[in-house]
């Protein structure tokens, strides 16, 4: 089987001379080709891409964003395999083979990605995990074959945040595969590491208004209430807890009695055991406590204001 492995990359030049690096050292017997879709870089992404080793081709393009970009870079390939690798993710040796293999028996495989291991993880620093097909979709490590991208018509970007970069093009890409049938797997072998960017706690509070827009997802893609949210209403357990413990102090002071104040203890107890992952060197714990105490408060801000904004309850 033929393989494009395609990477969108703008401004990419830190990392993407390690991703390329593991792409060329792929262990696997068919051929493959390499497609970095650089848009609009200002720095030397396009260059260090061509001084690459590997088959690996540059397309060029104005800045358009990653759908655009993952789009371009299909229809420039061969492949009947199409490969999603973003530039800041760095592949294991067996990934494409193991990748592929799953793919034979489906239409669309989420990889695994952890952290990278030669990176030291901080309490604030921005990086992925995808340990299980959660529903998401990412397509930092995404395994297509082309038919069902074809039927799909590609990705195609919905959300444009005012700062930062468009969001959940993947995941309506995933949901709009298995609204066609398409059969899904999830591969643990097809493993590839991210990238760790350091954050100070402002960018790590800050990025927590960007949850506005997950109440929009999940009207998109109300699937999600069922493979992703938990209980169907909430981001996860911790904005579970922490919307108990509001619910707590607002019955407090109403009532006038500090008994509903015990339903912030399971949040409390959480916030307590975050607040050790400043480790050896790192921030102390009251400041991580702080910092995602604040952050949780922004997110559950931004989910409120997402949820009136597109009609879809989210906490």
């Amino acid at each position: 089987m033929h393989a494009s492995v395609i990477v969108p990359a703008r401004d990419a030049q830190a990392t993407l001379p390690r991703t390329l690096a593991a792409l060329a050292r792929q262990e696997i017997d068919c051929e493959y080709e390499v497609i970095v879709i650089d848009d609009g870089s200002c720095d030397r992404t396009a260059q260090l891409a061509l001084e690459a080793p590997g088959p690996v081709t540059v397309v060029a393009q104005p800045p358009s964003g990653p759908a655009a970009a993952r789009n371009a870079g299909v229809a420039r390939s061969r492949g009947e395999a199409l490969v999603f690798c973003d530039a800041d993710t760095f592949p294991m040796p067996r990934w494409l083979r193991s990748g592929l293999e799953a793919l034979a028996g489906a239409d669309i495989v989420q990889g695994k990605v952890l952290p990278d291991p030669m990176a030291t993880l901080g309490p604030f620093d921005r990086t992925i995990w995808i340990t299980s097909e959660a529903g998401l979709w990412e397509s930092a490590n995404l395994f297509v074959s082309r038919e069902l991208f074809d039927r799909i018509g590609g990705f195609e970007e919905w959300i444009r945040p005012r700062n930062g970069k468009a969001l959940a093009e993947d995941v309506w890409f995933g949901y709009r595969a298995q609204r066609l049938g398409a059969r899904a797997a999830f591969c643990e072998d097809a493993l590839a590491y991210h990238a760790v960017f350091r954050r100070d706690w402002r960018g790590y509070v800050a990025e927590r208004r960007r949850l506005q827009y997950f109440p929009a997802i999940v009207r998109k893609a109300p699937e999600l209430r069922r493979t992703f949210l938990y209980r169907r209403a909430f981001l996860n357990e911790r904005t579970a807890r922490l919307d108990l413990a509001f619910a707590g102090a607002l019955l407090a002071a109403v009532g006038r009695s500090l008994w509903p104040l015990v339903a912030g203890a399971p949040y409390l107890r959480a916030l307590l055991a975050d607040s050790r992952r400043g480790g050896p060197g790192g921030p102390s714990s009251p400041v991580v406590a702080i910092a995602d105490l604040s952050a949780d408060l922004v997110g559950l801000m931004a989910m409120l204001q997402g949820s009136v904004r597109y009609r879809s309850f989210l906490l």
